[in-house]
């Protein structure tokens, strides 16, 4: 469950200064540069907020939003309805108990020790409301196209009115024992007297009236369907006007309840259709028939069955509630909303506090003010959908999916017990203290009083279960103490909350438990060596790096495969490093590469388990060579670039060692290396040999020849230029330059006469390039 608090922004300016933008570019520039921090090895796994402890499981202990755990009231079963859901609770001034729900319909009657006797049954799908009267009288309305039913006292059961509409929502009775019907699909209001006529008592422009309550001063509240309206309706005047409220921003009103200071509770769900002004509503679908609602009896889930074209869902299937409150002088103010959480009904405590009847996690909450709540419990059942006050302050509840009656308080629970999540390490790992904050809690060795006690348990798998180590404890000391469960990759602690005689009950608000992972070699996880004559080099700062550069896209290494053991850890490893709140993230900018003649460079990447501080060396070989050479160490970037001009030209091989001992004590550091694919050096130029250029043939014909050849790697490509003019691709004489030595013979055609240059240059596959000339002349003869 995850509820959506208002939460307050902070203000901010219209401009930012200049000031604040030369601050802004500093934080950067630090973030991008950052060098080696050292990691705080030992970490806190804390557990403080309402998203931390929803996560674990709850017995007897209640959950408040800002993230305190408290003793629950007492919560049990009362009865079993055998019915797939309830949908209305009433009692009755002789202790009686009401629960009307379905299918089919029915309505049972319970005693004090929880004893059901069916009291109405009928064909219609549901029993949908409740009413009774100061005489003992139980009136019922059902629906689909149901009708009023009344039961006496003693039993006997009989139509009492027929509204002849689809739907009967709610119910109420007046002092003077008019009953009051609330129906759809035509949005009316009727009222029948205890004779059994009835007359339209309000009809409105809304498809349906859900819900039904009547004020202190007698006038008839209602609220509605689609446009989430709560009416006032006074019994005066003829014909009757509706009074708005307050129009919510949901939907559906579900429930309404006024204490008794006059204030009115709304509880609405579900969200408008945008309705541009000016154009009709769009056609309106019945409450519910968005989605289907399963009614599950055992955990077998049977879709309600119902003919084609009458949809009837009487729980709603809309997501996302609100709750409002409406002041005794009509002021509205926003109490609760959720995103996923429905209300379907409210009720008051004996602390008179407002409880919240929710699905779809059958939920009882309790609304504390200033937005604060509390989840008091969790029902096995789907949705608590009415909520009923009993004899001294005792509460009950009707559930749906399955349908179950439950009681709530008035006391707490004696003892309750919270396990929380098992928390994963990641890695093997020593576990150090257990430290908390509670109040209300005497140390354990008093011997009295409420008490605050702690278990830890411990094992390498992530279903705790036999195969972990037994419970550990009890830790009572708020200060802390250590945790004496095995070193394992996972541990899980268990809260028990035991409540005194007398005084406050106790309550915990959070608790952190420290541990030191396993420290594990560093990996190398790729190198991608870059093409000759590349400079990589970090984010370039303006006006630095050379206008004469190009950019070149840098070749990145390829991610490391997934049957990795060490990669794998890793993968999973990155939550347990942001875990650790002293470790500060690592910022690595991506690398720039520019062309830059006669250097090298090499980028990988590189992880670790431990989320450690890394430093980097880098050796070199060359081919049929045993010893690695120190080329560059204690690096902190995961590139490096260098000058191969004092290299000599052949092929080599690199090595890159990662160390974390930047973050581990004195000789406790580990590494772990990996070595680069083949690459080559070459510096020299290509050289030019038996270059000739004589006449052929008549007419102006040049033939050219020449032999070029490079020590260390293949002739690339040949050009020539006539006279300075633009070059020319040339090629060998085998048509492939795929070779260290290639032999060029070309011809020149239609060459004016006169004394010419003929200029020859050659690239290796390294980019170094060589040139030559040859001098021809040619006569105006052709010879």
């Amino acid at each position: 469950m995850r509820i959506a608090i208002p939460l307050c922004r902070a203000s901010r300016g219209a401009k930012q200064t200049t000031l604040g933008k030369a601050l802004a570019i500093s934080v950067a520039a630090v973030l991008m540069a950052a060098g080696p921090v050292l990691a705080e090895h030992t970490r806190w796994w804390r557990q403080s907020s309402f998203e931390d402890f929803d996560k674990g499981t709850a017995k007897g202990v209640a959950l408040r939003s800002d993230g305190k755990l408290f003793l629950a009231p007492h919560f049990a079963e009362f009865a079993d309805a055998n019915l797939a859901y309830l949908l209305a609770l009433r009692a009755d001034s002789k202790g009686n108990l009401y629960a009307a729900g379905g299918s089919n319909a029915k309505v049972l009657r319970l005693d004090a020790s929880g004893k059901a006797t069916t009291v109405f049954e009928s064909s219609e799908l549901a029993a949908q409301a409740l009413a009774v009267d100061a005489a003992g009288n139980l009136f019922v309305g059902t629906s689909p196209d149901g009708k009023v039913y009344k039961v006496t006292p003693a039993g006997q059961s009989s139509v009492f009115f027929e509204p002849k509409t689809k739907y009967i929502w709610d119910l109420t009775v007046d002092k003077d024992g008019t009953v009051y019907v609330a129906t759809g699909d035509t949005g009316k209001i009727f009222s029948v007297a205890p004779d059994g006529k009835g007359q339209v008592f309000y009809s409105g422009e809304e498809t349906h009236i859900r819900t039904l309550a009547i004020d202190s001063s007698g006038n008839i509240l209602a609220g509605t369907e689609p446009s989430g309206l709560v009416l006032r309706i006074s019994k005066a005047g003829d014909p009757r006007r509706a009074f708005v409220l307050f129009e919510t921003a949901k939907k559906e009103i579900t429930a309404l309840l006024q204490d008794s200071s006059g204030n009115l509770y709304v509880a609405a769900v579900g969200e408008k259709t945008p309705q541009l002004p000016g154009m009709p509503r769009p056609p309106i679908t019945e409450p519910g028939a968005a989605g289907n609602f399963n009614f599950a009896m055992g955990g077998t889930a049977n879709p309600l069955q119902q003919p084609q074209g009458n949809p009837f869902a009487p729980i709603p299937t809309v997501t996302s509630s609100s709750v409002y409150r409406i002041a005794s002088d009509g002021s509205p103010e926003d109490l609760w909303s959720s995103r996923d959480d429905l209300v379907y009904a409210l009720g008051l405590g004996p602390n008179g506090k407002l409880l919240l009847g929710t699905g779809n996690q059958g939920a009882v909450l309790e609304l504390e003010g200033n937005h604060i709540f509390s989840r008091l419990v969790r029902t096995a059942s789907g949705q608590v959908t009415s909520l009923a006050s009993g004899p001294g302050g005792k509460l009950y509840l009707a559930a749906a999916n399955p349908g179950k009656i439950l009681t709530l308080g008035p006391d707490s629970e004696p003892e309750g017990s919270y396990e929380s999540q098992p928390f994963d390490a990641h890695l093997f790992t020593r576990w150090g203290r257990l430290q908390w904050w509670g109040q209300n809690a005497a140390p354990l060795k008093s011997g009295a009083g409420a008490r605050i006690e702690f278990y830890t348990r411990s094992g390498n798998t992530s279903d705790p279960g036999n195969n972990w180590s037994p419970w550990a404890g009890p830790y009572s000391n708020s200060a802390g103490e250590k945790i004496e469960s095995p070193s394992a990759r996972f541990v899980q602690w268990k809260l028990v909350l035991r409540g005194g005689t007398a005084g406050a009950a106790p309550e915990l608000d959070w608790v952190s438990a420290a541990y030191l992972p396993k420290n594990v070699p560093p990996e190398v996880t790729g190198i991608a060596i870059q093409n000759t004559g590349i400079r990589v080099q970090g984010i370039s700062v303006s006006g630095q790096g050379g206008a004469s550069q190009t950019p070149v896209q840098v070749r990145m290494p390829q991610p490391p495969a997934a049957t990795s053991s060490i990669s794998s850890a890793f993968a999973s490893a990155a939550a347990a490093g942001a875990a650790s709140a002293a470790t500060t993230p690592r910022f690595d900018a991506v690398p720039q590469g520019f062309t830059q003649k006669g250097y090298q460079s090499v980028v990988w990447t590189a992880e670790d388990p431990n989320d450690d501080q890394l430093e980097f060396s880098i050796y070199f070989r060359g081919e049929n060579e045993t010893t690695w050479k120190l080329l560059k160490d204690k690096l902190d970037a995961r590139y490096y670039t260098w000058d191969t001009t004092a290299m000599p030209d052949g092929a080599y091989y690199l090595k890159i060692v990662a160390s974390d001992a930047p973050t581990n004590p004195n000789g406790e550091g580990l590494s772990s290396a990996r070595e680069s694919d083949r690459f080559e050096v070459d510096n020299t130029p290509p050289a030019i040999a038996q270059l000739t250029a004589e006449i052929a043939g008549g007419a102006g014909g040049v033939r050219v020849r020449f032999q070029a050849s490079d020590p260390a790697s293949s002739i690339a490509r040949a050009q020539y230029s006539l006279d300075a003019e633009d070059w020319n691709l040339v090629f060998p004489s085998g048509g492939l330059s795929d070779a260290p030595r290639e032999n060029y013979d070309f011809q020149l055609q239609k060459i004016a006469p006169g004394e010419h240059t003929v200029t020859i240059r050659v690239y290796d596959q390294f980019e170094n390039v060589t040139s030559a000339k040859a001098t021809v002349r040619v006569t105006a003869s052709g010879n």
